[in-house]
C-alpha cells in the first residue's frame, strides 16, 4: 500500500479530535485507512496526557496514576482547519512488571504485530521520562521498528522526553543533551501545559513526515 504526501499541519490548526477504535486482540485492529502516529513508551511515561495535549482535549485520552492501567490499542482522529486528518495512535506501556507473564505476552504480540505490519504507520513517537535514561526497551524498540516488512514502509522515529516540567529549570537543558547522546539522535523535550512545547512537537512531527516545519521559539528542545 503506498503512502501519499501527507498535508500539511500547523501546530495550532487541531479543531476536532475524538476517539474512534480499539483493539486488545489483532484481529480487532481496525482497517488502516490513513495516517497513522504511534506513541510508544514504559508505563506511567505520560502517553495519554501527552495525547490530550497534542489534540488540545483534556480527557479524551483516559489518564492514570496506576502503571500498566492501558490494555489496549486505542485509535484517535484529529482534523485540521483544512480538514486534513490524521490517527494518533496509544499504544500499552511497556516494562510494567506487576502484570501476568501471559498478559504481558499477548500485549507484546499485540504491539508488535502492530507496529511490524501496519501499512498506514508513518512514525512512531517513543516516550521516555526526561528523569530516566535510554534504556534497554528503548534501543530495543527502535531496532524492532528497522525490522523490514513487506507491505509497509519503515515507519520515521522521533524520541519525546515527557514531564521535562518536573526537571529543575536550570537543568532541563542538560537532560535533552545527555539523551540526545545515549539515543543517538534529536529528542524533543515536552510538558503538558506548555503550548510551545506542545507546537515544538507538532513541528517535530511536521518534519519527520517531511512536512516544512513552522515553530515558534520556546524553552524545550533542541
Amino acid at each position: 500500500m503506498s503512502r501519499a504526501t501527507p498535508p500539511k499541519l500547523r501546530p495550532t490548526d487541531i479543531v476536532d479530535a475524538q476517539f474512534a477504535a480499539a483493539a486488545t486482540l489483532v484481529g480487532d485492529l481496525p482497517p488502516p485507512t490513513g495516517w497513522e502516529i504511534a506513541f510508544a513508551g514504559r508505563s506511567n511515561v505520560g502517553k495519554s496526557s501527552l495525547l490530550n495535549s497534542l489534540m488540545r482535549r483534556k480527557n479524551l485520552v483516559r489518564t492514570s496514576s496506576t502503571p500498566g492501567c492501558t490494555r489496549q490499542i486505542a485509535f484517535f482522529e484529529a482534523r485540521d482547519r483544512s480538514d486534513a486528518r490524521y490517527t494518533l495512535v496509544d499504544l500499552p506501556g511497556y516494562g510494567y512488571a506487576k502484570r501476568s507473564k501471559t498478559e504481558r505476552r499477548a500485549w507484546a504480540t499485540l504491539i508488535e504485530s502492530y507496529l511490524l505490519t501496519r501499512p498506514t504507520l508513518c512514525l512512531v513517537c517513543i516516550l521516555i521520562d526526561s528523569r530516566r535514561s535510554v534504556e534497554a526497551e528503548e534501543q530495543q524498540l527502535m531496532e524492532l521498528l528497522k525490522t523490514p516488512c513487506e507491505g509497509r514502509a519503515t515507519p520515521k522515529v522521533l524520541l519525546v522526553a515527557t514531564k521535562l516540567d518536573r526537571v529543575p529549570a536550570s537543568k532541563q537543558k542538560n537532560v535533552l543533551h545527555k539523551l540526545n547522546q545515549s539515543s543517538g539522535q534529536p529528542v524533543i523535550g515536552h510538558a503538558v501545559g506548555d503550548d510551545r512545547a506542545r507546537d515544538r512537537l507538532w513541528s517535530a512531527v511536521r518534519s519527520a513526515l517531511g512536512q516544512a516545519a513552522i515553530v515558534e521559539p520556546g524553552r524545550y528542545g533542541t
